[in-house]
């Protein structure tokens, strides 16, 4: 899927870069998750540490981003140094967004819910983030992340789909909640089972399971289960530079300590 990159951008002409090509590229269809990333950030060479090992041509790569390059150049380069600017900017854009003028530019798109929504019926339509699963690109594509149930969803759209994750990053959603905290939907906290409800009778056990969770049926060790594709299931764990967030670490493990006991 990510390879449908290289074939959309190798057949930009000249007059696509009338303007600038950053604002060619942010124009062109399936980039609308993407923001504007300041020049004067993209000129600070110190933000763009260590990209140059990332990016094949990246001199000429951050001309062509910057507006600087040779017009001479034939177009068979330029159309290699398209994938590559994509590759250079989307980068910089992952480490721009994380900023504090990054932060604000993504905030707006999220206060106009270009992202989407969450498909979940219970989060009432709660506005999506994007979020990348690797920071390394050509891995994972990108994915939308819910902040009221925590969990990663894929793009409707096949060209949205089609974005690498490492242009947003693993970390850009958490810390986005973490500067606007206001914007972080209500949870509903663990509930802490009272010691005398351990002594129920089995018919309300199963009444109170029903209303929790799927009652976990005597097949539950047998291949194809429901029940034991949810225990053995993979979930998202929000991770901020590669450490996971205190308080969702915290409640992930009780839910999975309910989830084993159920089990």
């Amino acid at each position: 899927m990510l390879g449908r990159i290289v074939e959309d951008v190798s057949s930009g002409s000249d007059s696509d870069y009338s303007n600038s090509w950053i604002s060619w590229f942010l124009s062109s269809k399936g980039n609308e998750y993407f923001c504007e990333v300041d020049e004067d950030y993209i000129l600070d060479r110190f933000n763009l540490t260590g990209l140059n090992n990332e990016v094949s041509n990246y001199g000429q790569a951050l001309d062509l981003i910057t507006d600087n390059l040779d017009d001479d150049i034939q177009d068979e380069l330029r159309g290699a140094l398209d994938v590559q600017a994509r590759l250079l900017y989307g980068l910089i854009h992952a480490r721009w967004i994380v900023t504090a003028r990054g932060l604000a530019k993504m905030l707006e798109k999220y206060k106009r819910v270009e992202f989407g929504r969450c498909p979940r019926v219970l989060c009432q339509s709660q506005p999506l983030l994007p979020v990348g699963l690797s920071d390394t690109p050509y891995e994972k594509s990108v994915k939308l992340y819910c902040g009221r149930c925590e969990d990663v969803y894929s793009p409707k759209s096949s060209r949205h789909g089609s974005i690498d994750g490492a242009y947003f990053g693993t970390s850009f959603p958490h810390l986005f909640f973490m500067v606007y905290p206001s914007l972080l939907p209500p949870k509903v906290g663990p509930v802490e089972i009272p010691p005398a409800r351990l002594h129920e009778s089995e018919a309300n056990k199963r009444n109170r399971r029903t209303r929790e969770e799927p009652e976990v049926s005597e097949s539950v060790g047998e291949p194809g289960s429901t029940a034991a594709a949810a225990i053995k299931a993979d979930r998202y764990r929000p991770r901020v530079y590669g450490f996971q967030v205190h308080e969702i670490a915290k409640l992930q493990r009780w839910q999975e300590a309910v989830r084993d006991r159920q089990g």
